[in-house]
């Protein structure tokens, strides 16, 4: 648990992928967030830097994977990401930034 935490340091960036643009049809939203960061922080967190209403937070830890690049083996960092739904008539447009 990240205590006295600043909203900025709770989420890191938005994730932009295939997956998480299909994701945005279904009103939810994802984010990198820090890897200490708690559910409630999040929902908090969120609900104060974009002003809008959050229903849920589910949260997932992809571990860190071996990669090989030019012949020198190395290790891939845990991510953290938040999967943050929104209460219906609510949008976070992740394109434009803060």
């Amino acid at each position: 648990m990240i205590k006295g935490a600043r909203h900025y340091d709770l989420i890191v960036a938005p994730v932009i992928t295939e997956k998480a643009t299909q994701a945005s049809d279904h009103n939810q939203v994802v984010f990198r967030v820090a890897p200490g960061a708690t559910k409630p922080q999040i929902k908090e967190a969120v609900e104060k830097l974009f002003d809008v209403k959050v229903t849920s937070v589910n949260t997932l830890v992809r571990k860190g994977k071996f990669k090989m690049s030019r012949g020198r083996a190395g290790m891939q960092s845990d991510v953290k990401k938040a999967i943050v739904t929104l209460a219906e008539g609510h949008r976070i447009d992740v394109t434009t930034g803060l």
